[in-house]
């Protein structure tokens, strides 16, 4: 036991100083990055203007009320999701060990786009609470195939394995969704939200959702000390009295209610999940209680970020927000990829 814990606490490492200084200074960056989101747009508000109408809201301007049912709502929807997409991944990269480990690489985006598929063709003009109680199953079945079949392969799982099978399963499910698509014409639907956007987000989806964003974003810190562990090897987290199953189910369902809350939003946007916990054990360390919570801020700013850019880079219209995140972070997977030892086999 003795040897068990001083292996691993030379593997475990934490900046609580340097993750105290990220999450007050990225809350402060958060609120002004809302703010900025808020005053871009087709018509530029000073953000003067929407000070005054987050605090003197005047129904008879033009301008509050713009900045009341349409910015602000989209401006808090990219934060919540982008905090709940980068909270899913690290705790998928925790729990499997997978530095490669991602909502939208593990088959839970390509899970969520059939459900919904299935939703639009069968029960056009369903209800959103319906359409995200579908994406939650969507992204079980999904990531449920992903580990299935990870896992039956010979030599058991690896991070190389689960990528490939992440792989395979989305491409699968995602063909099967385009079948439906073309079949019941709902190409349109689905093509939007396989695009990413956050445009539509409105204060009804921010009230279904953010409570089980807030809910996800809670759990995970109650497990963060034992994902640490189990990030460090399942023997170690044995060794020092964590029940590896449990933890594995409870990370999974956390999983799942994060990313299946994000998805029915915004759609399938990948790599945020990706790159977000990354960055925060760069900068906060391994442990992660401090993780969490960096990825969850460092996550939003992400978002808010990107929807800001994806009304500038060509105005009046608007890119698609997953195809600039695809941007950073497709060149990222492939550098992690290169950085596995043994490559492919």
């Amino acid at each position: 036991m003795s040897a068990i814990t001083q292996s691993s606490k030379s593997r475990y490492r934490s900046r609580p100083l340097a993750a105290t200084l990220i999450l007050f200074g990225g809350a402060a960056l958060l609120l002004f990055a809302i703010c900025l989101s808020i005053s871009v747009g087709a018509a530029d508000i000073k953000l003067a203007t929407v000070w005054d109408a987050l605090f003197h809201f005047q129904a008879e301007q033009t301008q509050h009320q713009i900045i009341m049912e349409l910015r602000l709502p989209r401006a808090l929807a990219a934060a919540l999701i982008g905090a709940a997409l980068a909270v899913a991944g690290a705790i998928m990269q925790g729990m499997t060990r997978n530095p490669m480990a991602d909502s939208g690489l593990l088959g839970l985006n390509s899970g969520a786009g059939l459900a919904l598929a299935i939703c639009f063709a069968l029960m056009p003009g369903t209800s959103f609470l319906v359409t995200m109680f579908y994406s939650f199953i969507g992204a079980g079945l999904g990531a449920g195939l992903v580990f299935g079949i990870g896992s039956i392969s010979k030599g058991g799982m690896s991070p190389v394995r689960l990528t490939l099978a992440g792989a395979a399963v989305s491409m699968l499910l995602v063909a099967i969704s385009e079948g439906i698509a073309i079949y019941f014409k709902i190409g349109q639907d689905l093509a939007f939200w396989y695009a990413g956007a956050i445009a539509g987000a409105n204060w009804l989806q921010i009230k279904l959702v953010s409570p089980w964003v807030f809910a996800g974003l809670f759990c995970a810190l109650l497990l963060s000390k034992s994902i640490t562990l189990l990030s460090l090897g399942e023997e170690v987290a044995t060794g020092l009295g964590q029940r590896i199953r449990l933890i594995k189910t409870l990370s999974m369902i956390i999983v799942l209610v994060l990313a299946g809350s994000a998805v029915s939003i915004v759609g399938a946007i990948g790599f945020v999940g990706l790159l977000v916990p990354h960055v925060a054990r760069f900068l906060v360390g391994v442990d992660y209680r401090w993780v969490i919570p960096s990825s969850a801020l460092l996550g939003s700013l992400l978002m808010v970020f990107a929807d800001i850019l994806a009304r500038m880079v060509h105005p009046p219209h608007e890119t698609p927000i997953g195809a600039l995140i695809a941007v950073i972070g497709v060149p990222f997977f492939l550098y992690l990829a290169m950085k596995q030892k043994g490559g492919l086999e």
